[in-house]
């Protein structure tokens, strides 16, 4: 409500006839100025951005002066403004509405009187302002959690703040268009009241013998006095001054007798009783604030009416201050107990913060340890939000002490596990890695090769860290299937196998005794080729029990290197022959076998020749003596072995160029045959 200071004293005094005055002690029956509630603590301030308005001063209550029917009345010395009547607005809770829900309220407000929704505005707006800070804050924090510079960081559009600012401006303009009409209107009333002035005057110089009809004209003009509402507050002093002076100048010159006097003290007797039911009445409103204002009201309408009988003065007076001591003492009753609930709220969130600081003081070292401070946080948090306000001079501090602490706790708590998350994301793209391993070997038949890789495998999967649970058993599932699928695959190889041991042990046993038993003749080629089909059929026959192995390959080679030895074959030349079989046998893709194969064999012919130069340098570091020369033996040995092994491999390069030189000169005379044909 637009608060004014004109509070415009209309006394309605009267001159008695000319009676002998009488002199009253300036003490005695004096009726006092309505008692000032005791300050009480500041509520909560709502802010509002600020409007043309002109803010005045109230000018201080004086003292009405009891008179007695006989005593002339004095006019008023001091002017005040009378207050408009305000209507309570309805106390409204916004605290639980989010930002949309805000603004759809305040467009509802809208709708009445923009006089009327002073307070609910500035409360929608006070917490509309709360939340958009959060909402800007959590915007800004996430934009420097996903790696942005806070010097980079722009505010993004906000619909919903657009079309509060978008209400809230429409709203402003209304009530500065108010004020304006306000402003307007106090003009008006100062014209209005200075006609009336006018009016005065000529009532003052008027000849009318009827006292009555004079009488009459007077109290109408006072009514329309009383009915304009305020003037511009520039112009309040002069024209009381002016109304003033004029009332006493028709006191001066009416004299109202003292029938009609008693008759004016009645009337103002009665104004007031109806001032006490009223203020009577305001004990028992529930709303503090309503009760309060209302009696303010009421204050100012007594002090417009006059003066009562003098012998009922006092009981009046008493009465309305009963009435207004005890409006007065539940306010200051009110705000001590609000006081005392701010003191206590303050205590529990002070313990609170004491208990958030205990658990932010150590950091957690697991991730069970983090989820119970978590908890923990968030159940105080839970608490905190139950407890009632307290006084806003340290509500922000303490807030900002306690909500630091959780967003540190959640700052760090994110790094922490932003680390593991990394750790992990590494250890799933290792495991990812073995999988790839496991489900390759997993296609193999080189069992016994292929079994030691998937072991290695397995045991590098057990030394690499935990990945992310979302992840973990699905990629171990991926991991165990293609170990399950290899070992199911060699479980059912040497199921098979086993069946057939028996039956190869025998094939064996007969290729020994058949090559034990044959003859061979003076030819060396055919005795090769008969060596090299014996060593064909004992490949081709498959496995024999694990316990009759060993002896049978002893004693098949130990056969095979006599009949070398007896038909004068070394192992190179055997070795040679063997190998030309193979190239010439080579079925499938035979140009990358032979690339592979030569690549291979020249790859170990280096490796050799690396270790002899290694092995010939040691020697020369070598003392003389009899450990030395034991040393020196062995060495001599394997560059012996190594020499063997690298003309051996050499032959098979060669071997291996002259088949592709005949093969080629075989398709060239093919090609030219054709062509001659």
């Amino acid at each position: 409500m637009e608060e004014t200071n004109e509070m415009q004293n209309t006394p309605n005094e009267e001159l008695q006839q000319n009676a002998p005055e009488v002199t009253l002690d300036q003490n005695t029956n004096v009726e006092p100025a309505a008692e000032q509630p005791e300050a009480a603590p500041a509520e909560p301030a709502v802010e509002e951005a600020p409007v043309n308005e002109q803010p005045v001063e109230e000018q201080p209550a004086q003292p009405e002066q009891p008179e007695h029917v006989d005593e002339e009345p004095k006019a008023e010395t001091q002017p005040t403004e009378a207050q408009p009547k305000e209507e309570a607005e309805p106390e409204v809770d916004y605290s639980a509405m989010n930002r949309e829900e805000l603004v759809a309220a305040f467009n509802e407000l809208m709708n009445e009187d923009v006089n009327k929704i002073k307070n609910r505005v500035a409360s929608i707006r006070n917490r509309f302002n709360t939340l958009n800070h959060e909402a800007q804050q959590a915007a800004f924090e996430a934009f420097l959690a996903d790696g942005g510079n806070k010097d980079d960081y722009q505010q993004a559009d906000d619909a919903v703040a657009e079309a509060f600012h978008k209400v809230y401006t429409t709203y402003r303009e209304r009530r500065q268009k108010y004020i304006e009409a306000l402003e307007a209107q106090k003009k008006k009333n100062l014209e209005a009241k200075q006609q009336i002035l006018e009016e005065l005057r000529k009532l003052i110089d008027s000849d009318e013998e009827s006292l009555k009809a004079t009488y009459d004209s007077f109290n109408a003009i006072q009514d329309r006095w009383k009915a304009i509402g305020d003037v511009p507050r520039e112009s309040l002093t002069d024209l009381w001054q002016n109304y003033h002076f004029l009332i006493e100048q028709f006191f001066n010159k009416v004299k109202i007798n003292k029938e009609l006097r008693m008759l004016d003290l009645k009337r103002n007797l009665e104004q007031k009783i109806e001032l006490c039911e009223k203020a009577e009445e305001l004990i028992v409103e529930t709303s503090i604030d309503t009760a309060f204002k209302g009696l303010q009201n009421l204050r100012a309408q007594w002090k417009e009416i006059g003066p009562v009988p003098t012998e009922q003065n006092e009981e009046i007076w008493q009465r309305f201050c009963n009435a207004a001591n005890q409006i007065d003492e539940r306010r200051r009753e009110y705000y001590e107990q609000r006081k005392e609930e701010f003191d206590k709220n303050l205590l529990a969130k002070q313990a609170l913060i004491d208990k958030a600081a205990e658990l932010t003081e150590r950091t957690p070292e697991s991730t069970k340890e983090w989820n119970d401070t978590t908890a923990a946080l968030d159940e105080l948090l839970k608490v905190w939000k139950t407890i009632g306000p307290v006084a806003r001079e340290v509500n922000e501090e303490i807030w900002s002490k306690f909500k630091g602490m959780i967003d540190q706790h959640y700052a760090q708590k994110k790094e922490h596990f932003g680390a593991i998350r990394d750790e992990q994301n590494e250890n799933y793209n290792k495991k990812i890695a073995l999988c790839l391993k496991a489900e390759a070997i997993a296609k193999r038949e080189d069992w016994k090769k292929a079994t030691e890789e998937l072991l290695a495998l397995q045991a590098e999967w057990k030394e690499i860290g935990p990945t992310s649970r979302k992840v973990s058993d699905k990629v171990w599932q991926r991991f165990r299937g293609a170990c399950d699928e290899f070992f199911a695959k060699k479980g059912e190889f040497f199921k098979d196998r086993r069946a057939s041991e028996s039956e190869n042990l025998a094939k064996k046993e007969a290729i020994i005794a058949n090559l034990k038993e044959h003859q061979f003749g003076e030819d060396r080629e055919e005795n090769l080729n008969i060596i090299k089909d014996f060593q064909r059929q004992w490949a081709e026959v498959g496995f024999v029990p694990a316990s009759e192995k060993e002896r049978l390959q002893k004693e098949f080679r130990t056969l095979i290197n006599g009949i070398f030895e007896k038909l004068k074959i070394s192992a190179r030349e055997a070795e040679e022959t063997a190998y030309r079989e193979r190239l010439r046998n080579i079925t499938g893709d035979a140009r990358n076998f032979v690339n592979s194969e030569k690549q291979e064999l020249t790859d170990r012919i280096e490796k050799l020749r690396n270790d002899l130069n290694l092995w010939e340098n040691n020697l020369g570091f070598l003392a003389s003596s009899k450990q030395a020369d034991l040393l020196k033996e062995e060495f001599e040995k394997k560059m012996q072995g190594a020499r063997q092994q690298i003309a051996l491999l050499q032959a098979k390069l060669r071997i291996i160029t002259e088949t592709e030189k005949a093969e080629k000169e075989a398709k060239e005379n093919q090609n030219n045959a054709e062509k001659e044909n």
